[in-house]
């Protein structure tokens, strides 16, 4: 987003005070998230960066969540609240009241339409500003223009008015070009008609498309421009558009980094945040998310099968069919398949994490290995290190989390616990089984072996009637039989 002022006679006005009913949700609509961000993030990074003077955001329904997320996502915003009057003309007019001094154009967007960008708006206030209309919509061609607000022209072509669905006569409803809810107009004639906009329609609700035919009544200019891309102007009102809207931008955002050279093989089941960085020659593969604000570095491989939320990836690593979140991954290190990275994960350059191990607040040095069946939590490794299958860094107490640390060139053996708070020196050694209770000396070898005990005939005696006993008084007759022939020759 940018924050510089580039355009000191546009204000920006965002609307995201409806209840968005057709969501059946318990989510405000506009806070739904396609892209890594909420509905309205997408329209406020937009307005954003068009540099204007002011970007205020009117809210009503869910209010207190409404604005909490729009200001974590742009805090130079200004949140206006709603009053009990309905509808988007009484809140352009509410927003209009913290801008008394203002002379310039004002750009009304709405917070369900997500998909605009800064080139179509920028062309549609530079139009504006060329015909000197008192006000600009921006509009659409629709084969099903259902739901829709249809823009009315008269005979010489010129937009007369705009027609709410629900308010249409059968003619009008006819009509293919819609009202796509984007306008700009000159805020002294915006002010004026505003106070003249009444509720008297279906709806009950002061609507700010009555401020279309009032202008045309006082004879000043109204124009409307088509849009190109009708996708642009996608509105979300339902799940079933939610997910179309996900859709249109997801294919947008895998293109661009197409363009920018990274390989995506399957388009189709990739999804990348908006957010998300991926350097050229980074290969993507089937069925993989980068999610949040992922940064993989030329030459890495990801995928398939894999999610990333918040990772870094360096240079030239892989990561395949694998889980990882607030992870960062050297260059060169190789993760999966089927591991785990979970936050505050850091593998050193050409290091290991292999399959089903699971990673947690650890960091493992370079050139070290993780190889396979092993938890590691509240950790730190050191260079060099080889933890054999099976490795358990036991890290809680059942009331605080303690920390391993292993140092440089340790070789583990299979199946070793190390129970926190406990520290392995450099190029310690190991052995299969061991647990680790006590601090293990530079150089060392740590063993726990107990003696082995075999207690005969235990399972004849405690299971008897079962296959295992069945079998084993069949061995130990034979064996019996096999001593007694030994014997015979001797």
């Amino acid at each position: 987003m940018s924050n510089t002022v580039a355009d000191p006679g546009l204000a920006v006005i965002v609307l995201a005070a409806g209840q968005g009913t057709r969501m059946k949700s318990s989510l405000p609509k506009v806070l739904h998230p396609i892209g890594g961000r909420p509905l309205v993030g997408h329209v406020l990074h937009t307005a954003l960066d068009l540099g204007p003077a002011r970007v205020l955001v009117v809210v009503r329904h869910e209010r207190d969540r409404v604005a909490a997320a729009v200001l974590a996502d742009a805090p130079e915003v200004v949140v206006v609240d709603q009053d009990e009057v309905p509808g988007t003309g009484r809140a352009v007019e509410i927003a209009l009241a913290q801008l008394p001094d203002f002379t310039g154009d004002v750009l009304v967007l709405s917070g369900d339409v997500p998909l605009l960008d800064v080139d179509t708006l920028s062309s549609l206030i530079r139009a504006h500003r060329e015909s000197a209309a008192a006000v600009t919509l921006m509009s659409a061609i629709l084969d099903d223009a259902s739901g829709y607000g249809r823009i009315i022209r008269d005979g010489a072509g010129g937009v007369s008015r705009i027609v709410e669905q629900k308010d249409a006569t059968a003619d009008e409803a006819a009509v293919t070009e819609i009202n796509a809810g984007v306008y700009v107009f000159q805020a002294s004639p915006l002010r004026t008609q505003l106070a003249r906009v009444g509720t008297g329609n279906a709806q009950g609700e002061k609507y700010l498309t009555d401020v279309v035919g009032l202008l045309r009544g006082e004879d000043l200019a109204v124009s409307a421009s088509i849009v190109r891309d009708v996708a642009l102007t996608l509105g979300v009102n339902d799940r079933v558009q939610l997910a179309e809207a996900g859709r249109i931008l997801n294919a947008r955002t895998v293109r661009r980094w197409q363009l920018e050279g990274a390989t995506i093989v399957d388009p189709a089941t990739t999804w990348i945040d908006v957010d998300a960085k991926l350097a050229p020659d980074v290969t993507v593969l089937p069925n993989t998310h980068v999610l949040g604000a992922t940064v993989v570095e030329s030459g890495a491989t990801i995928g398939p099968d894999t999610s990333l939320v918040d990772c870094e990836v360096g240079e030239g690593a892989t990561v395949r069919r694998s889980d990882a979140t607030l992870a960062v991954i050297g260059a060169g290190a190789t993760v999966g398949p089927f591991s785990y990275l979970r936050p505050g994960t850091v593998l050193g350059a050409h290091g290991k994490i292999g399959t089903f191990v699971e990673t947690k607040n650890s960091t493992i040095g370079e050139g070290s290995k993780v190889p396979h069946l092993s938890y590691v939590g509240d950790t730190t490794i050191g260079r060099g290190v080889n933890l054999g299958a099976g490795a358990i860094t036991a890290n809680y107490d059942d009331l605080t989390k303690h920390r391993t640390e292993i140092g440089d060139e340790v070789h583990t053996g299979s199946h070793n616990v190390f129970v926190a708070p406990v520290r392995i020196g450099d190029g310690a050694k190991t052995g299969a089984g061991a647990v680790i209770r006590k601090d293990v000396p530079a150089g060392a070898l740590a063993l726990s072996v107990a003696p082995q005990r075999n207690v005969e005939g235990w399972v004849e005696k405690n299971r008897p009637g079962t296959g295992a006993a069945d079998v084993a008084a069949r061995a130990r007759s034979a064996q019996k039989a096999d001593d007694g022939t030994q014997e015979e020759d001797r």
